[in-house]
């Protein structure tokens, strides 16, 4: 292990330590600490950093660029209290510019295709740990890092409300069930204990090692089922697992203009539902879909031949 490597597992320990979210860091800095070592490069330079993120920009999406530089700054500071030769990049040198992915929205007929591969899985706790995982994301638009993150305490049954704890922007929220989805809670909850009597770890979704489940584990598993299912086959952007959270806010924007309701009032309270930071990002699916974006220049455009008339 060189010098380096080891700085690196010091800053990602203090990090873990401190109840950091270290996804990306973990994830992009032993990269950047190769291409240190490989140049011969003691500690970050503002030039090796750039070097190292702008390798990102040719092969791979317009965000992987600048996440590198946010990664590769916050490694610099800490480099900087032990090596005064550290120079840390500067805020701007690599501009983020957020591109939204097109949702892909999965049909009725989709989610069930799914659920009926799920069902499939030889073993009984597994099959029954992602029907009920999907199903509650189809079902209530959560991040899946919400859903795997879930504490057996984090089900309020009589209420029928989940307690998502310190999620995306360290926001907690309440996220109240239909009943459908609060039964499907306590059908699995009483196949866990079943089947994993005493279980040590507090997750309320398990694997069969009795621990929390993964996240790259769980997207794997639901990539081979969508592709086994044939679903997206044809689709411009391929499906996603987190376009269940995208189907879901879709469809109740869809169901709300529909049904005649007064959709811009009621998107704050989406927003709040779904944990955005701001009602903008919940906005978004106007344009993102075809139909939504139809759906609300109608809305607008009657809006204005009232007022005009």
């Amino acid at each position: 292990m060189s010098a380096l490597e080891q700085t690196l597992a010091d800053y990602l320990q203090l990090r873990r330590s401190l109840g950091h979210d270290l996804a990306d860091a973990a994830r992009l800095l032993p990269s950047l600490v190769g291409y240190l070592d490989a140049h011969g490069s003691s500690t970050v330079t503002v030039a090796a950093a750039f070097d190292w993120a702008q390798l990102a920009c040719a092969g791979h999406g317009s965000t992987t660029g600048p996440r590198r530089m946010t990664a590769a700054r916050g490694f610099a500071r800490y480099l900087a209290g032990i090596d005064p030769a550290t120079e840390i990049p500067p805020v701007g040198l690599m501009p983020y510019r957020q591109r939204w992915p097109h949702p892909f929205v999965y049909s009725p007929n989709d989610i069930d295709s799914i659920l009926d591969r799920v069902r499939g899985f030889s073993s009984p706790l597994r099959a029954a740990t992602y029907r009920t995982v999907i199903g509650l994301l189809a079902a209530t638009g959560l991040r899946v890092g919400e859903a795997i993150k879930l504490d057996r305490n984090d089900v309020d049954w009589s209420d029928g409300v989940l307690l998502i704890r310190e999620s995306k922007f360290g926001k907690s929220r309440l996220v109240p069930l239909q009943t459908s989805s609060t039964k499907a809670l306590t059908d699995y909850a009483r196949l866990r204990e079943q089947l994993q009597p005493h279980a040590e770890d507090p997750a309320f979704f398990t694997s069969l090692t009795r621990k929390r489940l993964l996240y790259a584990v769980v997207g794997e598993t639901f990539r081979r089922v969508v592709d086994d299912a044939g679903i997206g086959a044809d689709a411009p952007h391929r499906p996603r697992l987190h376009d269940l959270r995208h189907t879901f806010a879709v469809r109740t924007l869809l169901g709300w203009y529909r049904s005649g309701e007064d959709v811009q009032s009621k998107i704050p309270s989406l927003s709040t539902y779904l944990g955005h930071r701001e009602p903008a990002s919940t906005y978004w699916y106007l344009s993102a879909v075809p139909e939504l974006l139809a759906m609300a220049a109608a809305r607008q455009e009657s809006a204005w031949s009232a007022v005009t008339s």
